[in-house]
Order: structure tokens, then sequence, then C-alpha cells
């Protein structure tokens, strides 16, 4: 390889990265708007391992800023971030898949009176280089666990 190339693959992880700490922020912020624009125009997103929906970004967006509101307090935690290059049949180093574990604790009051809800598992993002940079084309969350309130107890 060439530096030039070498130089090129770096921008091209640290723009890869820099969208799904994007897509993380948006989603902890309920910036349904910026989440919306973290896709390619037939960017889909699929939350059914999670008890959600599969659809169009757009729809999920306003799936994601209804159930949130349940939730006003959250934070997903994107970390072991796998990503390659040009997997695609006859790619010229315009898509990228980016496998990831996520932790994701969330409280249900913003006081603190309401006990935390944590879930966890791993994040399938195919990406797509477009003219306005890296975009999201689809998004598949595949929860494995999940930690629920305790249920409250009467003495």
């Amino acid at each position: 390889m060439t530096q030039r190339v070498e130089l090129a693959t770096v921008m091209d992880r640290l723009a890869v990265d820099g969208l799904i700490t994007e897509y993380a922020v948006a989603v902890d912020d309920g910036d349904w708007e910026a989440y919306r624009g973290l896709f390619a125009p037939a960017g889909r997103a699929d939350y059914r391992s999670a008890g959600g929906i599969e659809g169009e970004a757009r729809q999920v967006a306003d799936w994601l800023a209804e159930s949130m509101r349940l939730f006003p307090m959250r934070q997903h935690l994107i970390v072991n971030r796998r990503i390659s290059f040009g997997i695609l049949e006859q790619d010229t180093g315009d898509t990228a898949r980016v496998r990831a574990d996520y932790v994701n604790p969330m409280r249900m009051a913003p006081d603190g009176t309401a006990p935390d809800f944590v879930c966890g598992g791993r994040y399938d993002f195919a990406l797509t280089r477009t003219h306005d940079g890296w975009r999201l084309g689809e998004v598949v969350v595949r929860e494995k666990w999940r930690r629920l309130p305790e249920p409250a107890t009467t003495r």
C-alpha cells in the first residue's frame, strides 16, 4: 500500500467511527432529525430483537421518538467496533460494515425515583459512501440481554 492509500483508509475509518458515535448521540439526545440525517435515502433500521419495529429510517425515528419518552435518561455505549470495507461484490471501497457491542443503561424517571433498565447486545451497521459522506444503509439491533427493574417489595 502506498501512504496515500493508507491515509485514505485511516480517514474512512475515522469517518465511519464518527458516524457510529453520532448515531448513539442522536438516540441518547432524542435528536430525531439528526438520526434521520445519518441514513442514506433508502436507509432502514431493525429494532425487532429489542421489542421494536423494522422499517424505513424515517418511520423508525418516529417510533423511537415516541417509545423513548419512557426513558428520559439514556446512554448508548457502543464498543468493540469492528470495521470492514468493501465486502459487497464488485465494490469499489464505497461500502463498509461495522459490528459493535453495546450496553444501554436507561432511567425511567429523570429525578432518580424510577429504577434503571439496562440492555446489551450487538449492532450490525451497513454503510455507504454518498456525496454527503458516509451514511447508514442499515442498522440491525441484536439484543442479547436485558436487566429489568426489580419489582417493588412491600413489608
